[in-house]
């Protein structure tokens, strides 16, 4: 792509991707095992899913790197593999748009534990695991790096400062919110709220700020995110909420939103002024073609030249 995601988006929303982790287990993968191998081990399958959201209308891909941490990869035996795993993400999902223009948005997901005081460990090991993974993800040739699923503002600040090491072109930070249990509010797990996280990630370098899953952060509750987002920062804003609500059916999590159902939240998202839409955990291709369908004519109302290519 010849321009910068965060210029590109300033002119018209982008439509970016659904869920992969649901994906996969779809695909074969089974619970507890480790997806990012999966772009070494079965690369085709990771191409197929990333593929379909393309094909749906995606222009913006997240790779398969939510756990391609060295900490992350660790408790699966793949901690020697961090950089390969994280190139070859960006590769596979490069190919996946074809012919299509697109951008690769390199994904940095949790290191899965907390820091010290609060947990064991230390901030320097955590750094150097953002660091390692976010060079290899710039290196892989990725056009962002998209720190997510983050609770606190101490992990977000050392991804967000890994991938300004790394030279990354466009840093997108995003929050994971759950709705309190009256419902009056919502917050992340570490009491943050989104005018707050929004104000830290501009102080800091951000280009982008996102949120993404979370508990009850339906299509509703992602318009009232943009709101509030846009009244504590200029930054552009993208919005990835989850299908609904997970529920146990058959012994397998299935979430209850429907892409019908789904997408009848995408118009006000749009004219609320979000600049990226895609969907977290529980969405489809199907979830993402209706999203197309309702952003092309977004734009075609506001006279807003589509500029992309489709085979």
């Amino acid at each position: 792509m010849t321009k910068l995601l965060q210029d590109a988006i300033r002119e018209r929303p982008l439509l970016c991707d659904g869920a992969m982790g649901t994906q996969l287990m779809i695909a074969g993968l089974e619970q507890g095992n480790c997806g990012e191998a999966w772009n070494l081990t079965h690369p085709e399958r990771v191409l197929a899913i990333q593929q379909r959201y393309a094909e749906a209308g995606s222009e913006c891909i997240l790779t398969n790197t939510f756990g391609g941490s060295r900490i992350m990869l660790t408790r699966h035996s793949e901690g020697d593999h961090v950089a390969v795993i994280n190139k070859t993400g960006v590769e596979i999902t490069r190919q996946a748009f074809g012919n299509r223009d697109g951008y690769v948005i390199g994904d940095i997901g949790p290191f899965g534990g907390l820091l010290e005081p609060y947990g064991d460990f230390s901030e320097a090991r955590v750094r150097s695991a953002f660091e390692e993974q976010a060079a290899a993800l710039v290196e892989g040739g990725a056009d962002a790096i998209i720190i997510e699923t983050q609770t606190s503002l101490e992990e977000l600040l050392i991804g967000i400062q890994a991938a300004q090491q790394a030279g990354a072109p466009c840093i997108i930070g995003s929050m994971a919110y759950d709705v309190t249990l009256d419902g009056s509010t919502f917050r992340t797990m570490m009491g943050i709220e989104p005018e707050r996280a929004a104000a830290f990630m501009e102080e800091h370098g951000a280009h982008i700020v996102a949120l993404n899953c979370g508990t009850r952060m339906d299509m509703q509750r992602a318009l009232t995110a943009v709101e509030r987002y846009k009244s504590a920062t200029s930054l552009p804003v993208m919005v990835q909420p989850n299908a609904g609500q997970p529920r146990l059916v058959d012994m397998k999590v299935v979430y209850d939103e429907t892409p019908d159902q789904m997408v009848r939240g995408l118009m006000p998202l749009l004219e609320a002024g979000a600049n990226i839409v895609g969907a977290c955990c529980g969405s489809t291709p199907e979830h993402i073609r209706a999203f197309r369908k309702v952003m092309d004519e977004f734009l075609e109302s506001k006279g807003m030249e589509l500029q992309r290519s489709r085979a």
